[in-house]
């Protein structure tokens, strides 16, 4: 593992022999590192340069700010959620989502927006918030849609079940128990989760 212990001529050689993307992802690796083990507070442009083994002046190049750095790199980080699972049944399918959003929430990426979150100002947290937005429950909800109209599509699904209300079900809780809870999910949990309320929601009484 990289330490933040680096003499100047270590930084310099390390930075003549990376460019473009290539010195890029390591800031920002190093970006989300550093928020890890410092927070939002601790975090500077210097010690993202000194973990990154290179000079301040190559992040201040790429990143005027702070908040323009982090914002990269938690949308560099956040876990690419391009395909709904379909495993051949609604409840199976809901599960594996779950379970990969739990995945997100708990990595690396996912922890360090949460203290991002935690730690900064009221302006600061609505442009972290778009992060979440775009990167995370935007992607979630498609994956949802294509899951239980999949589920309509096979006769498990009540037709009237695709509606905004149900789409926000899973995201509202995982957010609202991780966020104001501060609990995690277990596997138990969301099984319960999506056995007593999302079936019986998706299917209707009687089901």
């Amino acid at each position: 593992m990289v330490t933040s212990r680096w003499t100047a001529a270590p930084a310099q050689a390390a930075s003549s022999r990376r460019r473009g993307a290539v010195l890029e992802r390591a800031i920002l690796e190093a970006a989300l590192e550093q928020l890890g083990t410092v927070g939002w507070n601790g975090l500077t442009m210097e010690g993202v340069a000194a973990r990154a083994q290179t000079g301040k002046a190559a992040v201040y190049r790429r990143w005027p700010s702070k908040e323009d750095l982090v914002v990269d790199a938690l949308r560099a980080g956040l876990p690419n959620q391009a395909e709904a699972p379909d495993l051949g049944g609604v409840r199976e399918d809901l599960l594996e989502l779950c379970r990969r959003v739990r995945a997100a929430m708990f990595s690396q990426t996912g922890l360090a927006l949460r203290s991002v979150l935690h730690e900064c100002d009221v302006n600061q947290a609505e442009r972290f918030n778009r992060v979440i937005l775009g990167g995370v429950v935007e992607p979630t909800m498609g994956l949802l849609r294509e899951v239980i109209h999949r589920g309509i599509d096979r006769g498990e699904v009540r037709p009237d079940a695709a509606n905004s209300y149900v789409f926000d079900a899973i995201p509202a809780m995982m957010m609202y128990r991780s966020k104001v809870c501060a609990s995690e999910w277990s596997d138990r949990d969301l099984q319960e989760m999506i056995d007593q309320l999302m079936i019986p929601l998706l299917r209707g009484r009687g089901a």
